[in-house]
């Protein structure tokens, strides 16, 4: 049975360094912003992120989320139900596939690298009540305090003006996922619009 780690003033890095390092299936919890947990590997943890390949419910590939270290407030390696999930993984020939040296610095080091990464990425940002609230789009421009964001709806209807995101507002980007490409196919090209900012090269 994995053990559970829990953070106070300590930081959860030399915990995840080895889990990583391991190649351990973890799970970690973030309190202060939701009750649920992600359950993944790690492949990379910089100075304020970490990201990793998260497992979803349906025991399958659910993404790639980059996350606040500041944020995990409890960590279990091995999850304890490690067993199971791994060999399910593999009787369902999925195989993690982890990025490698992938900057997690700081949060313009990620937003740049996923934008490289995939076409659309989700945008989790934190409001007033301490929830998250995720925006899926394409990201188009770069500026000084945030970046800019083509928003695609959830009936996969692309909006014609850019969504503005600072950069201390974001406490997770995710990419790769699942429904973010499920929209995205639906969706068809997006509209050409105009926005400020220096784009990310991949963006139309």
């Amino acid at each position: 049975m994995g053990k559970v780690l829990k953070f106070q003033s300590e930081s959860p890095r030399p915990k995840l360094r080895g889990a990583m390092q391991r190649g351990e299936l973890v799970r970690v919890w973030r309190g202060d912003i939701e009750d649920g947990s992600f359950c993944g590997y790690l492949a990379g943890i910089g100075k304020e992120w970490l990201l990793m390949w998260v497992v979803g419910d349906q025991i399958g590939f659910d993404g790639l989320y980059a996350m606040r270290l500041a944020d995990i407030s409890e960590v279990e390696a091995p999850d304890s139900h490690a067993v199971f999930i791994e060999k399910a993984l593999a009787i369902r020939n999925i195989h993690p596939r982890l990025p490698r040296n992938f900057p997690l610095d700081d949060i313009t080091q990620v937003v740049r690298a996923a934008a490289e990464y995939a076409a659309v990425m989700c945008v989790h940002v934190d409001t007033e009540d301490e929830h998250e609230v995720c925006y899926i789009g394409r990201p188009l421009g770069i500026e000084d305090d945030g970046f800019t964001l083509q928003e695609i709806t959830p009936d996969a209807e692309w909006l014609r003006e850019p969504s503005f995101f600072g950069w201390d507002e974001i406490s997770t980007v995710s990419f790769d996922e699942p429904y973010a490409q499920v929209l995205l196919d639906v969706a068809g090209q997006p509209p050409r619009i105009d926005f400020a900012g220096s784009g990310f090269g991949s963006a139309q």
